[in-house]
């Protein structure tokens, strides 16, 4: 049964309070607002920095329009750096060739030379790695009209090259081949085992070169001399300086071999090329 007031008219029933899950409803539509409304302030923010640095770009092109693009600007020098070094290793050829209609035979006469040579060769203090061998076989022919092509016989070779360190046994090692009855000694040649040190010491020469004749062109042209751009080198011919002189016997070779040797020396040329940067005194 209604209520009613006192004068008959109606009473209103109170409200019922609305669902829980409208209120949550709510409250997401209205956080997911605010998130997007995030998103799109950030979205402004980098859309306004692109287009600030593309505007700048366009002006530092437009600036430079119609002018050359600046150049950086340098200069090379060369220079140069020699070292002299004296002859530590001496090199010579030492052997016999002799012929037979019989190969063994001419293998055999061979051997009985050089290998006793070789073991004189060992004696001196010659080491193996210091010794190596040539050794050929090949057929001799004589020609005739008559006859045509006929062999001789064959020939067998070996040579053994020599290389000496120890420049006090040089004389010895020319004494052998009278002694043992080689016939094929070449000359001799001095030189220097290692050259890296010396090389090493003609770069640092190039270097100063290459950096004093920069510093002189730099303060000749009123620039400020600046760090390197590029650097190379190259290493020069180098000439070695072979025996000056060298005296034997009256009997020569056979004889026992040269009463004096001067070894001489070599040089040892480096070239380097180097790049500076440069920049003008109001600049720097």
């Amino acid at each position: 049964m209604a209520l009613r007031k006192m004068d008959n008219t109606p009473v209103e029933a109170p409200m019922a309070n609305p669902p829980q899950s409208q209120m949550i409803n709510k409250d997401h539509e209205s956080f997911t607002k605010k998130i997007l409304m995030v998103l799109m302030a950030v979205v402004l923010v980098y859309l306004t920095l692109f287009l600030g640095t593309l505007m700048r770009n366009n002006l530092k092109k437009y600036r430079f329009i119609g002018q050359a693009e600046q150049m950086e600007r340098t200069f090379a020098v060369n220079g140069v750096g020699k070292v002299t070094g004296k002859n530590d290793v001496a090199e010579t050829t030492i052997g016999f060739s002799n012929t037979d209609k019989d190969v063994a035979k001419a293998q055999e006469t061979n051997r009985k030379v050089m290998d006793p040579l070789l073991k004189e060769l060992k004696s001196l203090g010659i080491g193996e790695n210091d010794l190596q061998s040539n050794y050929t076989i090949y057929p001799e022919y004589d020609y005739t009209p008559e006859r045509g092509q006929q062999l001789r016989g064959f020939r067998v070779t070996n040579n053994i090259i020599v290389k000496i360190r120890d420049l006090t046994k040089v004389t010895a090692v020319l004494a052998l081949p009278s002694k043992f009855g080689a016939n094929e000694v070449s000359g001799l040649n001095f030189t220097i085992d290692d050259t890296e040190n010396l090389r090493n010491d003609a770069r640092l020469e190039a270097l100063a070169d290459a950096k004093s004749k920069a510093r002189q062109l730099a303060e000749n042209l009123g620039v400020v001399l600046g760090e390197v751009v590029s650097y190379s080198e190259y290493e020069a011919t180098a000439y070695p300086y072979s025996m000056n002189q060298m005296t034997f016997a009256k009997e020569g070779v056979g004889g026992g071999g040269p009463t004096e040797i001067a070894t001489g020396s070599r040089e040892v040329n480096m070239g380097v090329t180097v790049v500076y940067k440069i920049y003008s005194n109001q600049s720097w």
